[in-house]
């Protein structure tokens, strides 16, 4: 997906498509981004963008050598059918799926 952008201020990546802003929020810390948050617009669903982003996001986090975790429930989910990316759930994973946070 063309056009995503990270913001080093907002802890973040985000794109723009059909004038919907979709976008990952994370936090850095002991060697390790954390994907905090994923939104797309309901509008805008359904196309693979989450998908995009936090692949996006996660191939950032190796790039810089971090390790990937999430608390967010569907960097979550997308870090268990990703093996590759060797990441896991944050320390404020909610065992019964929903946000930590």
């Amino acid at each position: 997906m063309n056009g995503i952008m990270h913001s080093l201020e907002k802890s973040g990546f985000h794109v723009t498509v059909d004038g919907y802003e979709a976008y990952v929020t994370y936090k850095i810390e002991n060697g390790c981004l954390d994907i905090r948050h994923t939104v797309v617009p309901s509008e805008i669903g359904g196309r693979g963008i989450a998908s995009e982003l936090v692949k996006y996001a996660y191939d950032y986090a190796l790039s810089q050598g971090l390790a990937c975790i999430a608390t967010c429930r569907y960097a979550a989910v997308w870090l268990e059918r990703h093996p590759e990316y060797k990441g896991r759930k944050s320390e404020d994973w909610c065992e019964d799926g929903s946000c930590g946070l």
